[in-house]
């Protein structure tokens, strides 16, 4: 049986000083925001996201058992915000070299068939039993060097396409910021304050439009 969609992700993180160390490097000797992230914290994020889909939302939730805990947010996201950047920067150009490798091989492919189909009858008379014999090889020949081509461009863009919207969702993701029974929610540009007594909602500019969760607290805080 078929996995359900998971229509949002969590990944939860804790910002403990000595959590927060095991998030990086520990030979970087660089600021937090501009340290390389360890591998088992990249392997934790990108098994957390496994299971996401086109249309999943993914969310950052960082939990602080203090006040002092909150100073790490903006640079751990910022860290891993920026690695996730450049990953998918990278994944951008192999596409684009994946297009162009592509087109331009199946360019050349058929411009050597359309050669050996032209010159063909010139050197051989169609009269001849051989002529027979060399236009099916021709043709096998063809298919051969056409394949490859064809096969990459129609059949492999779904894995490239598949990676570069997971990374960019991991680049762009929302945060909440979890802290005893309050819960901030965290974009680059729209601040929601939630707690017991209601919602503060500051700032003007739209939230995703695929974030459902963040939906209902902006409809619910316009009401």
């Amino acid at each position: 049986m078929s996995q359900p969609v998971a229509k949002s992700i969590d990944i939860f993180l804790t910002l403990d000083q000595l959590v927060v160390e095991g998030y990086f490097n520990k030979h970087d000797p660089a600021p937090i925001y501009k340290r390389q992230l360890s591998h088992h914290f990249l392997e934790y994020i990108m098994t957390s996201v496994k299971s996401a889909k086109r249309h999943s939302v993914i969310f950052y939730k960082l939990k602080c058992k203090s006040e002092l805990d909150k100073q790490y947010a903006e640079p751990v996201m910022y860290a891993v915000r920026s690695h996730f950047k450049e990953k998918l920067e990278e994944r951008m150009y192999q596409f684009t070299k994946f297009k162009r490798r592509s087109w331009l091989v199946l360019a050349i492919s058929i411009s050597v068939v359309v050669i050996f189909h032209s010159i063909l009858p010139f050197i051989i008379n169609e009269e001849n039993a051989v002529h027979t014999g060399l236009v099916n090889s021709l043709d096998i020949f063809s298919w051969v060097m056409l394949w490859h081509p064809i096969d990459e461009l129609i059949f492999h863009w779904n894995p490239h396409l598949k990676d570069i919207s997971l990374l960019r969702k991991l680049a762009n993701s929302e945060v909440i910021l979890l802290a005893n029974n309050d819960k901030k929610v965290v974009t680059e540009s729209k601040l929601i304050y939630q707690n017991d007594s209601g919602l503060i909602v500051n700032g003007a500019h739209r939230l995703s439009p695929d974030a459902e969760k963040i939906k209902e607290v902006r409809d619910r805080a316009l009401l």
